[in-house]
């Protein structure tokens, strides 16, 4: 498939896509969500990318979801509209690998929708957060009603979403919201260090601490706890774990 909305670089086991409708600050729309689907479908199966990175062109990350796409929606097509998006950001959220959300710029609606998706999120001073929906008369439609409260609290959540404020990278950090704020021309190389150091661990090791983390947050602590010591007990039969415990004990960097 030829992309025209991404932009797509892989290197030293780190893919960085970058979403590139500038003119329209990133706005997501069907075609996005049709190339971004097809660029999962050819992540999952490698085995030589270890991260991805997502960041947006311009001064947005992507400013929210295509208004001049949606003005003539129905009932059924909203709903077709709110479930693609659901599926696809479900889909990045539950890839075996981590994904870090580069925010360049602003991060509205659906922008911050997909951010919250990613693993966690680095920003740039500039960058804006915010779910201004109600600010058309809607509201969110890519799972912000319930991540950004698993993020950052229910009182938080209900603040945004209700209030449609903007809030700065700064305040974002502050409510958990964001992981690490940068001066702006350091943001990709803040991101691309945090991405190798990430990319040159145990890549099984890596993708079992997401999946239980995850897991964890929608059962009990008792169960996530007892699914944390059976995944443990996994880790002996691999053979990257002994490899990495024997160079532990010999002073030397793991091959994986």
């Amino acid at each position: 498939m030829e992309y025209q909305i991404l932009k797509i670089q892989i290197s030293d086991r780190i893919a960085v896509v970058t979403i590139s409708r500038p003119a329209a600050l990133n706005a997501l729309n069907t075609k996005f969500f049709k190339e971004f689907n097809h660029f999962l479908d050819d992540l999952e199966p490698r085995e030589d990318v270890k991260v991805l990175v997502l960041t947006g062109e311009g001064k947005a990350f992507v400013a929210g979801a295509d208004i001049a796409e949606m003005v003539h929606m129905d009932s059924d097509e909203g709903y077709a509209f709110s479930t693609f998006g659901q599926r696809t950001f479900d889909r990045l959220e539950q890839l075996s690998i981590p994904v870090i959300a580069a925010v360049n710029g602003y991060a509205l609606g659906g922008g911050c929708e997909l951010a919250m998706a990613c693993d966690f999120r680095v920003a740039s001073k500039l960058a804006k957060f915010g779910q201004p929906e109600m600010n058309l008369g809607m509201i969110p439609g890519y799972a912000a009603t319930q991540r950004l409260s698993r993020l950052t609290g229910l009182g938080n959540a209900l603040y945004l979403i209700l209030t449609a404020d903007t809030i700065t990278a700064e305040d974002a950090l502050r409510i958990g919201l964001v992981q690490k704020v940068t001066e702006p021309e350091m943001l990709m190389a803040e991101v691309m260090k945090l991405a190798s150091k990430i990319a040159a661990n145990g890549s099984q090791a890596v993708a079992t601490s997401k999946r239980i983390i995850r897991a964890g947050i929608a059962t009990s602590f008792q169960h996530a706890s007892e699914l944390e010591a059976v995944e443990f007990g996994k880790q002996f039969n691999h053979e990257s774990t002994k490899e990495g415990m024997k160079a532990f004990l010999e002073k030397r960097k793991p091959d994986w």
